[in-house]
């Protein structure tokens, strides 16, 4: 950390210099500058879109909600994950939406009206009878820059304790015992039938694409070698700390959520960050589904590692390194003037201004 003044010219910071800043400099009185944060998956959009059960909102609206709350939390790079991959029968609240969503983040770009810069995070769910129908319909013109295996078979990976999916399910969707049970027992068939066909074609698409690959929910060391083997560079949310010590030994970042850090714990009785912090297996943060989660989880990691420096890293520069984006997360010369004003108030960091390419966004 040093106390100077940042010069932005053309949208890109020029130059950095110590000490007192020149006159008509902004002030920040002595709030911190930071890179804006890079955030790499986040369901809020989703969120938007569908607010609660079966109510659904027009997407283009719903994407300028999205993106202005993005904005307000400090998140001038996201990663909108989008789900491919929609469910039948017991999940009908499932229908396919990726492709059309993502064509209308493309025109909202084109029209420059979006306030952070938006790609595109495909979730792949394996489990699903329509997965490989609604990956075909994307290519590497569509820009996706991410694309995550996920696998959410009842009784293993993130819901390992079934009494926890059990919880979910019936909060969420009010699903009686018995319809819970039958879904259970579909959902075990499906991952039998379909299931190695969908990783297969998944890994494929995301090498046709050019987009990274990540895992999602490894518990075990097996699954991080499964991982390892399809090329993943990523680890989103290991369960356990057995598959984040196979991610660290295969060399794949371990992505944990900043709600997880803000409980204490994750609401699926999964290892917490914390945990992984404390031992040195834990590289980036996710909102996930709370935006507003991920600049104080970074905070919350400075008090646990006693570095505010290596904590901000794994909101700005290390997300962006992960997904070969070298010219954000960082401030130095050459970057893109992508910047955060923030201001700890009673232990908590408050974004006071953001600067997305320079430009004032918030």
């Amino acid at each position: 950390m040093v106390t100077g003044g940042v010069t932005v010219e053309g949208g890109k910071i020029t130059e950095i210099a110590e000490g007192p800043a020149g006159q008509g400099a902004v002030d920040l009185a002595g709030d911190y500058l930071i890179p804006g944060l890079v955030e790499l998956h986040t369901d809020n959009l989703e969120r938007h879109m569908m607010p609660r059960p079966g109510v659904q909102i027009p997407h283009v609206p719903a994407i300028l909600a999205h993106d202005g709350e993005l904005a307000s939390a400090g998140i001038t790079t996201v990663f909108d994950a989008l789900r491919v991959g929609s469910d039948s029968g017991d999940n009908a609240h499932y229908r396919a939406y990726a492709r059309e969503v993502a064509t209308e983040l493309a025109q909202l770009r084109a029209a420059d009206v979006l306030r952070v810069r938006h790609m595109v995070h495909l979730r792949a769910e394996v489990c699903s009878d329509t997965l490989i129908d609604e990956l075909s319909q994307f290519g590497p013109d569509d820009r996706i820059r991410m694309i995550s295996l996920m696998d959410h078979t009842p009784g293993q990976r993130q819901f390992r304790d079934i009494s926890k999916l059990r919880e979910y399910h019936v909060g969420k969707y009010g699903k009686s015992d018995a319809a819970f049970v039958e879904m259970v027992a579909n959902r075990v068939e499906q991952r039998r039938r379909i299931g190695d066909a969908h990783d297969a074609f998944t890994v494929e698409t995301a090498r046709r694409c050019g987009a990274v690959l990540a895992s999602h929910d490894d518990t075990t060391e097996d699954d991080v070698a499964a991982s390892s083997a399809n090329g993943a560079r990523l680890a989103e949310f290991p369960t356990t700390l057995e598959a984040a010590e196979a991610c660290r030994a295969a060399g794949i970042a371990i992505i944990m959520g900043a709600p997880n850090v803000l409980r204490g714990g994750s609401h699926s009785g999964n290892v917490a960050a914390h945990d992984l912090a404390n031992r040195d297996l834990l590289d980036i943060l996710s909102s996930d589904y709370v935006p507003s989660a991920l600049l104080r989880a970074a905070f919350n990691l400075a008090d646990i590692w006693g570095d505010l420096p290596r904590a901000i890293a794994t909101v700005t520069a290390n997300p962006a390194a992960a997904v070969d984006l070298p010219d954000r997360g960082r401030i130095e010369e050459g970057a893109v003037a992508d910047l955060l004003q923030v201001k700890v108030f009673d232990g908590t960091p408050v974004v006071r201004a953001v600067w997305r390419g320079g430009a004032r966004i918030g």
